[in-house]
């Protein structure tokens, strides 16, 4: 096919394409269609020209991957949702890190509730990191109902899903995570 003839895919199918096919051009469509919108989002809450064009290519990279790994039914909700959760957790690991630099000394000096805020970091990184490990229809429910704090309803217009699927997706969620949390903290004591 074309170049040319693959702007004229729906998103659904050049996921399609570049997943079950493995036609790169259908990728790189994607990228040419929403790499504008993704660098959008990584310079809003970036707020760094060159970190945003980084944030982009890698999550860019990762969705080389993650396409061929997941179903997705609703690419630019899903591709929002990506891009956002990259900047969010780029984010994180910038104020741990810098505020690790600052507080090195201070860090001797310790309160009463330095256990509790070490705890509550930890459970914070293992909750992050189980929610990575739910499926994908899973994993964009439970942000947007826990994170973002939006409705059964204003979920399925976003992603398309049906409501029955988004409440499925977030009770299934939410018992996979209990699940994968719970065996994290059996493997971590």
């Amino acid at each position: 096919m074309p170049q040319g003839d693959y702007k004229k895919l729906s998103d659904e199918e050049l996921v399609f394409r570049y997943a079950q096919r493995s036609e790169q051009a259908a990728f790189t469509t994607l990228f040419e269609r929403y790499g504008h919108l993704v660098y959008g989002i990584c310079l809003k809450y970036l707020k760094d020209a060159d970190t945003a064009k980084d944030a982009m290519q890698q999550i860019f990279i990762k969705l080389l991957e993650d396409l061929k790994r997941f179903k997705i039914d609703s690419f630019k909700p899903w591709l929002y949702q990506v891009s956002k959760n990259h900047c969010f957790m780029q984010l994180r690991k910038t104020v741990h890190e810098v505020s690790g630099e600052i507080d090195s000394e201070a860090d001797m000096e310790f309160d009463d509730g330095w256990h509790h805020k070490i705890e509550q970091e930890q459970l914070l990184d293992d909750l992050e990191l189980c929610i990575t490990e739910l499926a994908a229809e899973q994993q964009v429910c439970i942000r947007m109902f826990y994170l973002e704090k939006m409705s059964y309803a204003d979920i399925a217009q976003r992603t398309g899903y049906t409501m029955l699927q988004v409440k499925s997706a977030i009770q299934n969620g939410k018992r996979n995570l209990k699940l994968k949390l719970e065996a994290k903290r059996k493997v971590s004591t």
